[in-house]
């Protein structure tokens, strides 16, 4: 028998709108984005490197899981809405903790992490309780047993020592991230179904193109705040306008026709096993690309700012690889939201204009200046030449 108390759930007729309430979340990842471009910042070596990756593999995977979640609850619903809300501090303190979370703060960021997922879970076991989706409920008891899995380790991470923390955290990472791939199959309970996942496509999209714009406005404002620092000379200015018209081509890219194709192919599935394919593929983990992508280029603007006259190795691959993680997230996107056989060849010939300037940086001796111009020029490529393809394309061919 179904619960009849009312549900927390949303309703499946017609489009689900993001709410005010995940708006306000998305907030504490402004500046969870924040720190993980400064952490990288003052780490810029490949120890740095692989410890702010695995920090910003937990931050996107705690956003993406509430994502999930809030696809299938009602933020406008009283409990809902304090759920996100307790996220929300979780998150803030969880972002406050990443710049020492291999330091002394390791414990509060593995307690809080693993709190949050597990938490959240426990509440939407908690919401579809009383026969409301069965099969939606034997999956989240399924997820739950993965994430406390998990965050044994994450625990365990955060009481070790900062040199062996690197190693647990990865198992950590690792077994949430193949939780959906292994359809997070338990001894006994077997494993869930795409069909279980009953996603509303053009919420997800929605989100995932939010949280772009959050992390490309974010971007923007660290150029800003670090140009409003420095003497204004021919230089910084070129610096500057570089760095805007960089962040202006990374959106174009995105948002000119790739987030609207995505949305149109996943809102339109009449297929639900297709529809949670491809938000378990292109929203889940190919975002994760694109948004690192951003981080690094950030990170790359603020180089290139600071010290235009000067690229070492580290710079180089900072300058070069944002760029590159970017468009190789976005080619892989579209790739796969569309029914074409191969990734953009725009995105392709980008990515062999980037490797050229990684070999020959180093022999030509290239300022950060020069290389950031000519990455962001390869931006400007991409984004004009899949635009004026596109537009020569039927309108019935583009989705």
């Amino acid at each position: 028998m179904t619960d009849p108390r009312p549900t927390l759930l949303r309703s499946r007729e017609g489009h689900a709108k993001v709410g005010y309430a995940e708006l306000f979340f998305d907030l504490v990842f402004v500046f969870a984005v924040t720190q993980l471009s400064h952490t990288l910042l003052e780490h810029l070596d490949p120890v740095g490197a692989l410890r702010t990756g695995l920090l910003f593999l937990g931050v996107w995977w705690l956003w993406i899981y509430t994502s999930w979640v809030t696809n299938w609850l009602d933020p406008e619903k009283v409990p809902v809405r304090l759920m996100i809300f307790g996220l929300m501090l979780g998150g803030l303190l969880l972002s406050s903790s990443l710049p020492d979370a291999f330091g002394e703060r390791g414990l509060i960021y593995a307690a809080v992490f693993a709190s949050m997922q597990v938490g959240r879970s426990a509440f939407m076991l908690w919401a579809l309780r009383g026969g409301r989706s069965p099969g939606n409920f034997r999956n989240f008891i399924r997820i739950t047993l993965w994430l406390l899995v998990s965050g044994g380790f994450w625990i365990a991470g955060g009481l070790a020592e900062p040199d062996a923390r690197v190693g647990w955290w990865m198992i950590a990472i690792g077994i949430e991230y193949l939780g959906p791939i292994a359809f997070f199959r338990v001894p006994g309970l077997g494993r869930s179904t795409l069909s279980d996942w009953d996603v509303e496509g053009g919420h997800l999209s929605e989100r995932c193109g939010l949280f772009i714009i959050i992390a490309l406005g974010e971007s923007i404002l660290i150029t800003g705040a670090t140009f409003a620092k420095l003497d204004w000379n021919p230089t910084t200015v070129a610096a500057f306008c570089i760095a805007f018209l960089g962040s202006v081509a990374m959106w174009w890219i995105y948002f000119d026709s790739g987030a609207a194709r995505g949305e149109h192919r996943i809102a339109h599935d009449e297929d639900a096993t297709r529809r949670a394919r491809l938000a378990r593929l292109a929203y889940t983990y190919m975002h994760l690309l694109i948004v690192g992508g951003i981080i690094v280029c950030a990170v790359a603007d603020e180089l290139v700012l600071v010290h235009p006259d000067h690229a070492d190795a580290a710079g180089i691959a900072a300058i070069v690889g944002g760029p590159a993680l970017y468009l190789l997230g976005c080619a892989l996107f579209k790739w796969v939201t569309n029914t074409r056989r191969f990734p953009p060849i725009s995105h392709c010939a980008g990515l062999l204009m980037l490797a050229a300037l990684w070999f020959a940086s180093a022999p030509l001796h290239l300022s950060a200046l020069m290389l950031g111009a000519a990455t962001t020029l390869v931006f400007v490529i991409v984004a004009g030449w899949e635009t004026a393809a596109l537009r020569r394309m039927p309108a019935s061919a583009t989705h």
